[in-house]
């Protein structure tokens, strides 16, 4: 298999997991819906993630994941949503709360990735067109990409500054760079996976999420009439929980000697990867519920920055596949089934 094609296929693996890392976190959070006399088909929240030629959608206890086959057709694949933390209520406690969120939304978008590669490769024969050896590959180099790009490349860079240009550097300020260069990496490699055709088929299918919610949320008919006009950009995607998290492991990573070993000082940006998280849940958790504060709006506007990159503007078949998502996972959640869409 050729480097290019390992190129692409991790491309596609890395934008597929960054939205699978992000797409459970506001649509996990408790619902308006759980109000004693409140119409739960319109005030839960949902949410969702865009996939190879296709959205997966998630109410609170299902989900649905409809891919475009390369005949026109549409694949679809959806099941009820089991809660881990229904099952071991103290998972529910502020912080170990957002780690289990992340961890279930991680299984729940690379199967729905997984399932969506499977329809959009079919070839002529009816077989996918990526072999296992190609997928694994694929895989291995995501994973070293990811890896050396976002947290060994910016801590080596820091680490050299310190040692040949600022070597009185403290630990804020150090962690401060550490944190600017992993943020500027991360921005560059977006950016620069945009611009191929198919990962921007990708972060149009995000924006036909993002209508699609809009839609939902403005309590009307889930048609394409109306969610063509709404925008790509939403308050409560997980791009801004991303932002957090950026911003919150300068804070944590501070508490690191800056004069530690290196290997130290890399371990820990592994193993604090859960607390970071689950702080970050709930900062998001937080300004998701209180958008009307202009503090809170204020946080989540990088977020909304980022989406310009993430998020592009849909056709209508894309639109289509989106809304059939939503409606399908709707299913699981309607108080009254004929009114599972909203209309």
């Amino acid at each position: 298999m050729s480097f290019g094609r390992s190129w692409r296929g991790a491309a596609r693996l890395i934008a597929g997991a960054f939205g699978a890392f992000t797409n459970g976190i506001t649509s996990a959070m408790p619902s308006q819906g759980d109000r004693p006399g409140s119409d739960r088909n319109v005030d839960m929240l949902i949410g969702g993630q865009a996939v190879l030629e296709g959205v997966m959608m998630r109410s609170l206890t299902g989900y649905s994941v409809a891919v475009r086959q390369p005949d026109g057709g549409v694949s679809i694949r959806k099941d009820k949503l089991t809660s881990v933390t229904a099952k071991y209520p103290f998972l529910k406690f502020p912080v170990l709360r957002g780690s289990v969120v992340l961890i279930q939304s991680l299984i729940l978008g690379m199967r729905a990735l997984n399932f969506s590669a499977s329809v959009a490769g079919e070839g002529e024969d009816g077989e996918t067109e990526m072999s296992n050896w190609a997928i694994a590959s694929s895989m291995l180099l995501a994973l070293v990409l990811g890896v050396g790009l976002f947290i060994l490349a910016p801590l080596g860079i820091t680490n050299a500054i310190r040692h040949w240009l600022w070597p009185h550097m403290g630990n804020v300020t150090y962690n401060a760079v550490d944190g600017l260069l992993r943020a500027l990496f991360f921005f560059v490699y977006i950016a620069s996976i945009s611009m191929m055709d198919e990962i921007r088929r990708v972060f149009q299918y995000h924006g036909a999420e993002h209508k699609t919610v809009f839609t939902f949320e403005a309590n009307e008919d889930l048609t394409v009439e109306n969610a063509r006009g709404k925008s790509t950009l939403h308050p409560r995607c997980g791009t801004s929980f991303l932002m957090f998290v950026m911003a919150i492991s300068i804070l944590v990573f501070s508490l690191i000697p800056a004069t530690a070993p290196f290997i130290a000082k890399f371990g820990a940006r592994v193993v604090l990867i859960p607390l970071i998280a689950g702080l970050a849940y709930e900062v998001i958790r937080f300004s998701a519920r209180h958008l009307g504060n202009p503090v809170c709006r204020t946080l989540i506007q990088p977020g909304l920055w980022l989406q310009r990159i993430t998020t592009k503007e849909p056709d209508d078949q894309q639109l289509e596949i989106a809304l059939i998502a939503l409606k399908e996972a709707l299913l699981y959640d309607a108080v009254e089934p004929e009114q599972a869409a909203v209309a």
